[in-house]
């Protein structure tokens, strides 16, 4: 009964629909790329949304609410508007904005009346006419349906998910409507609308996946494509503001996502951006300070991936296990051939043409005309592909299967090897792995996505890691890590007891002319606090960055006349100025713990500012060990040595040496 809603807003009726507060007041505006009136439009969705929302090849972006049924050049607005994009891109958010634009009076005034066909929900088989649609289905409808059809100019249909149709599409010409009244199997009547025989003049919007489009645009004329292609980089920072209501909240969240390349770059795919924000929300609750945040980016991955999962049948978890399996295997073949279009063939050669499961994870390109009309796929995000190919390695599969096509074995050390040795792009895949063999990630995909990972591999990472830092330290001199990967891979992990056995064997870090992004920073702090054989810090010409360098450039500009955090342009940079802990303070705080062995700590050429100096007092002051501090080139005014001073008086300080 509620597969068409009617959505007018009609003050004597009182039938129009009310969204929730949330819904309005966090919608932010999605890029969209316009296509021209082609059957073959939207084809370069996922290549470029793995590229970080670009415009697609032929249309400029635009903002979406304004543009769906905006006049072409010649005058006249299109009747049929296809929009396009992958699962979690925002397709039926954006009806229910429209619905809500048009119900309000602010938008899609030309329309009397909009009616929003489910096609998740429709259920068969059923016979109807368009009329009944209208009018059985819309109870509290008090206008005669026979009104509501006068005037088919004044009509938008609207498809949401049409790629969830159970039925063929390729319907008999004779048998399609063209009497409103005329009772047919749904299908017939649905089919009806379509290719416009019944109410040739009514509006219609059509959201699908890109796998449907080939079919789709068999069963249309004239129509036009805008496709999704998520945030652009200021409306992900607009979507934390929107998402937290509390500002200081969503500065914090926001900086620690775009302190993390790889969570930045995902945001472009706006159900990753309210993944990472319920996460962060959760994590706020709970510690009010996202320095503390232990979720690393596998476990934001894995929370993905169990809500686009959470509808699919659980009564049979050996068949995700098993599409994994191959989905994994194909991930991971593309990254060791820099590949990330895949043929029809390989999808159904690797058992993968599961249409309840396969559009989750794989986009299909349509290709453009005079190319070979065989279809491509691409996963939604290069990231993605990164994150299935790391799974490859440690997926269980029963031995039941050889890996996919026999192409790829599941040789953890040749990746691991070939990532030392040349292959630098696979350094994301390698952090995946550590990330998902870690206890919390064994248990997580096995409770909560119904897949089983075996931990074995956990042996074979913890002796590369041991072994890579040994052949890289001369023989005489200490064992250091000097690599910043290291502590990535073992910020991923989460695990102490890894930490300190990986770390246990060297006594030196020595990191050179290094931009040290808030997640660098993170993971340097939870590797320290578990080092318990560290003796030698140096951080040479190394920099430690809060947030991207044009807010941080920002809140440098001193301002004046500025009260309180009112409307002011200032205002907000300087409440971030005021907000952010000095610049070295996680590496302070982690060089405290308890148990340090820490004995040199070399900070030449980081240009530390007076805004250290009271963490280097309060190290000094604390620390029992620490006999040698260098902060050359630094800019400690006047007032920082005397805080500098203060530490080296009190009863604690050890220190010998102060460059």
């Amino acid at each position: 009964e509620h597969m068409v809603r009617e959505s007018r807003q009609d003050r004597e009726l009182g039938t129009s629909p009310r969204e929730s507060p949330s819904f309005c007041s966090r919608f932010t505006a999605l890029t969209i790329a316009r296509e021209p009136q082609s059957k073959h439009g939207a084809e370069d969705g996922a290549v470029e949304t793995s590229q970080g929302c670009a415009s697609a090849s032929s249309g400029a972006a635009m903002a979406i609410t304004t543009t769906l049924f905006e006049p072409g050049g010649d005058g006249q607005s299109p009747q049929v508007v296809v929009l396009v994009g992958a699962p979690g891109m925002g397709k039926t958010m954006m009806v229910r904005k429209v619905m809500v634009e048009w119900g309000e009076g602010m938008l899609h005034t030309q329309f009397d009346f909009v009616f929003c066909v489910d096609c998740k929900a429709i259920a068969l088989p059923m016979e109807a006419s368009v009329a009944d649609l209208v009018s059985q289905c819309c109870p509290g409808l008090r206008v005669p349906a026979g009104k509501i059809l006068d005037d088919q100019k004044k009509i938008l249909f609207i498809f949401d998910g049409f790629e969830a149709l159970g039925f063929s599409l390729v319907q008999p010409e004779a048998e399609l409507s063209s009497d409103p009244w005329e009772v047919k199997p749904l299908e017939l009547t649905l089919m009806s609308l379509l290719k416009k025989t019944v109410l040739p003049k009514a509006f219609l919007l059509i959201t699908t996946r890109p796998t449907a489009l080939g079919s789709l645009g068999r069963c249309l004329e004239g129509e036009y494509y805008l496709e999704i292609l998520g945030f652009s980089a200021a409306r992900r920072e607009e979507y934390f503001h929107r998402y937290f209501e509390n500002p200081s909240k969503a500065d914090m969240a926001f900086r620690f996502a775009r302190g993390n390349e790889i969570l930045h770059s995902l945001c472009v795919i706006p159900v990753m951006s309210w993944s990472i924000c319920t996460i962060l929300e959760q994590e706020l609750c709970g510690t009010k300070n996202l320095l503390e945040c232990s979720k690393a980016t596998t476990g934001m991955m894995l929370f993905y991936l169990s809500q686009l999962l959470k509808h699919r049948d659980r009564d049979n978890p050996q068949v995700l296990q098993q599409f994994l399996l191959q989905l994994c295997s194909l991930a991971a073949d593309g990254i060791w051939k820099h590949k990330v279009l895949f043929e029809e063939k390989e999808i159904k050669d690797c058992g993968l043409d599961q249409p309840d499961l396969l559009p989750f994870f794989l986009n299909e390109r349509i290709p453009k005309e005079g190319e070979d009309h065989r279809s491509v796929y691409a996963f939604t995000h290069l990231h993605l592909q990164e994150f299935f190919a790391a799974m490859f390695y440690v997926l269980e599969d029963d031995g039941e299967m050889v890996s996919s096509l026999g192409r790829l074995e599941k040789d953890v050390n040749k990746l691991l090897e070939s990532y030392s040795k040349s292959r630098r792009d696979l350094n994301v895949t390698v952090r995946f792995l550590f990330g998902l063999v870690s206890q919390k990630s064994i248990e997580y995909m096995d409770k909560t996505i119904g897949c089983r990972i075996s931990p074995r591999a956990r042996e074979e990472l913890l002796k590369w890691l041991q072994g890579r830092h040994r052949g890289l330290s001369h023989p005489g001199q200490a064992l250091k890590v000097s690599e910043m990967d290291t502590f990535h891979f073992l910020f991923e992990m989460n695990e102490k007891s890894f930490a300190q056995s990986a770390l246990g064997h060297f006594t030196d870090l020595d990191l050179q002319d290094t931009k040290l992004t808030l997640y660098d920073q993170m993971a340097l702090s939870f590797c320290i606090q578990h080092w318990d054989g560290l003796g030698c810090v140096t951080l040479q010409g190394c920099s430690f960055r809060w947030q991207d360098p044009e807010a941080e450039l920002d809140a440098s500009v001193p301002r004046s006349g500025v009260s309180g955090a009112g409307g002011h342009p200032g205002a907000l940079a300087v409440r971030r100025r005021e907000e952010l802990p000095c610049p070295i303070h996680l590496l302070c705080r982690a060089l405290r713990h308890r148990g340090s062995a820490l004995r040199v700590l070399r900070l030449q050429w980081c240009r530390l500012s007076e805004s250290c100096c009271a963490e280097l007092a309060a190290l000094l002051a604390e620390h029992p060990g620490l006999a040698q501090l260098e902060l050359g080139d630094s800019s400690l005014g006047d007032s920082g040595v005397r805080l500098l001073c203060e530490g080296l008086r009190t009863p604690g300080c050890r220190l010998r040496i102060l460059r």
